[in-house]
């Protein structure tokens, strides 16, 4: 009886200790991941009973709370409407959380655990609660510049802006967006109603195109990466050259490879990786890679940031650089085509780390946290992401691409600017075969840094559908991206 009783209790303590260790975790451990949670309904019901700290750019606030004067308390309202809403998102009672608005809940609610002690103070005086505000990175005048010019193209598509040296996010860009107004109101009907309009749109305005979705082909910007593996390895150099064919056969496969031209990259029998990059010739990259280890290439792209976990403090999608399986393979990865996939935000990550001397910053969208009493609670600093290439690599690709905008062939030329030395690249990747047999739209891209001497910007710009046979198979295909990532860089360089 003794041996069942003892038998019984130890089974009840083990119990007790399971149980305790599971509140535990519950109540502390899991705390705040549990309150921050979209899903978490309480959470937004509470939110809107605190006075929550706006969202700043240039110190003015594009996110704010304002009194309503029913059970509410208070609703959320964004001063600029679509213009920051890939930053923003948008904070709703029966839609959820997004963007910042999720990302830096906790501050903004004021329920952070660094915010613990004033909530206290504030209950024993008496004082409403009122959450932290958010200071971003993103300078006013240079996330207009890149709005602004989407828009008047009309495209679909995205804008990511850099400082290379720190790695804040001076300008994010999605288009089409959408207004976060039409999501915070205290109407659960229209609200609703609202979100269904919003997530049945063909052109899919809820998605953040710089940082997620579907992601992209990066067709020929990924030859950057090409370049900055083969350099780095010293298995070439720019003045390396290659055979020069108009088509390249692909080991063990019918495919024929061409570039972009359809032609020879330049007129004679052997071109130069200097001239692969300028003119952005696909059979020269496709060679060297083929030449080279068949991971090195996806080994860098990894290094500047591919298949990595990365939050801004929004969370990036990762981009895919996955390894190829034989030579073909090689061939069409190293173009920006097969399974390479990224976002507009890798693809201004390995333009800001070339131009930052090799030196990839963790990009950052945030710039401070400030108290209701205007005290800096937290301040970041940058912080080194990683180091995939040396100076002396870097110069090297900088050095190309700064041709490929500042001579007569390249095809980033569009991009110049007057009195500045501008390093860009160009990309258009292709998107298969429709039903009907024609080509789909290509995506387009522009990437670059200004001043190549002293760089104050790093950008990146795709937009979809915008090649193809609308325009010819070419024009289009490189002035679209490469004018709004010039006019993106003037604005900084404006300031």
């Amino acid at each position: 009886m003794n041996k069942q009783l003892k038998a019984l209790t130890r089974t009840i303590f083990a119990l007790f200790i399971v149980l305790f260790f599971a509140v535990t975790m519950v109540q502390v451990v899991q705390a705040d991941d549990l309150r921050a949670n979209e899903l978490n309904g309480r959470t937004i019901k509470n939110g809107y009973e605190v006075e929550r700290g706006s969202i700043l750019v240039d110190g003015d606030p594009v996110a704010y709370s304002t009194p309503t004067g029913d059970s509410y308390k208070y609703v959320r309202q964004y001063s600029a409407g679509s213009l920051y809403a890939p930053i923003t998102g948008y904070f709703s009672h029966s839609q959820g959380m997004s963007g910042l608005e999720l990302a830096m809940n906790q501050d903004l609610s004021g329920i952070g655990n660094a915010q613990f002690f004033t909530r206290i103070q504030n209950t024993l005086n008496g004082v409403s609660p009122q959450g932290s505000s958010v200071q971003t990175t993103i300078q006013a005048k240079v996330q207009r510049a890149a709005s602004e010019a989407m828009s008047e193209l009309g495209v679909d598509g995205a804008v990511v802006a850099l400082d290379p040296k720190t790695g804040r996010v001076l300008a994010m860009t999605s288009t089409p967006s959408f207004d976060p107004n039409l999501l915070s109101g205290n109407d659960d009907a229209e609200i609703i109603a609202n979100y269904g309009q919003l997530a049945d749109e063909p052109s899919q305005p809820l998605k953040n195109r710089a940082i997620a979705g579907d992601l992209y082909h990066p067709g020929s910007v990924y030859k950057l990466i090409v370049a900055a593996a083969a350099i780095e390895a010293g298995d070439a150099k720019p003045s390396s050259s290659f055979e020069n064919p108009d088509k390249l056969k692909l080991p063990q496969s019918t495919h024929e490879m061409q570039n972009a031209s359809r032609t020879t990259c330049g007129t004679g029998s052997k071109a130069t990786l200097e001239q692969a990059i300028v003119m952005s010739c696909n059979i020269p990259i496709a060679e060297l890679a083929m030449s080279m280890d068949k991971n090195a290439v996806p080994n860098m792209a990894h290094a500047f940031g591919f298949e990595q976990e990365i939050t801004i403090p929004l969370k990036v999608t990762p981009s895919a650089s996955p390894e190829p399986n034989d030579q073909s393979q090689v061939a069409l990865s190293s173009i920006g085509q097969l399974d390479v996939r990224s976002t507009p935000m890798q693809i201004a990550m390995v333009s800001a780390g070339i131009a930052n001397g090799g030196t990839v910053m963790k990009p950052q969208l945030i710039d401070k946290i400030i108290t209701p009493d205007l005290r800096v609670e937290k301040e970041y600093t940058p912080e080194q992401f990683s180091k995939p290439i040396s100076e002396k690599t870097a110069e090297a690709v900088t050095g190309m691409m700064e041709k490929g905008v500042s001579t007569p062939e390249g095809l980033a030329q569009k991009a110049a600017i007057d009195g500045v030395r501008v390093a860009g690249k160009t990309g258009t990747a292709e998107n298969g075969v429709a039903e009907d047999g024609t080509d789909v739209p290509f995506t387009l891209w522009f990437t670059g840094f200004a001043p190549v001497e002293d760089p104050q910007v790093a950008v990146a710009v795709v937009i979809e559908n915008g090649g193809g046979a609308n325009y010819g198979f070419e024009g289009g295909s490189f002035d679209l991206p490469t004018a709004v990532g010039k006019r993106v860089m003037e604005a900084v360089l404006s300031e």
